[in-house]
C-alpha cells in the first residue's frame, strides 16, 4: 500500500529530527534500514514497556478502589458506633 504523502506523522517528525538523512533515504528513495534486528529489539521493548504502564494504571484504579471501601467502611463503623452509644 503506498503511502499517503500529504499527511505528516508524528514518528515521521521524530524520525526527520533524530536523522533527516535516514528519513529521506527510507521515506523518498525506499531503502531500508540494515539495522533491522535492533529496530525489532526496540518495537519489543517498547510493547513490554507499554504493557508494564498500562498494568501499573490498573493497579493504581484498584487501590483508589481498595481506599474508598476502606473509607466508607471506616464510616459505617464510626455511624455505628455513634448512633450505638446514643441508644
Amino acid at each position: 500500500m503506498p503511502k499517503d504523502r500529504s499527511l505528516v506523522r508524528a514518528g515521521d517528525i521524530g524520525a526527520w529530527v533524530y536523522c533527516n538523512r535516514a528519513w529521506w533515504l527510507a521515506n523518498v528513495k525506499d531503502v531500508a534500514p540494515a539495522n533491522v534486528a535492533e529496530l525489532d529489539a526496540g518495537t519489543r521493548a517498547h510493547h513490554a514497556h507499554g504493557r508494564t504502564v498500562r498494568r501499573a494504571h490498573q493497579l493504581q484504579r484498584l487501590g483508589y478502589l481498595f481506599l474508598a471501601v476502606g473509607m466508607i467502611l471506616a464510616g459505617i463503623a464510626l455511624l455505628v458506633n455513634v448512633i450505638g452509644g446514643l441508644l
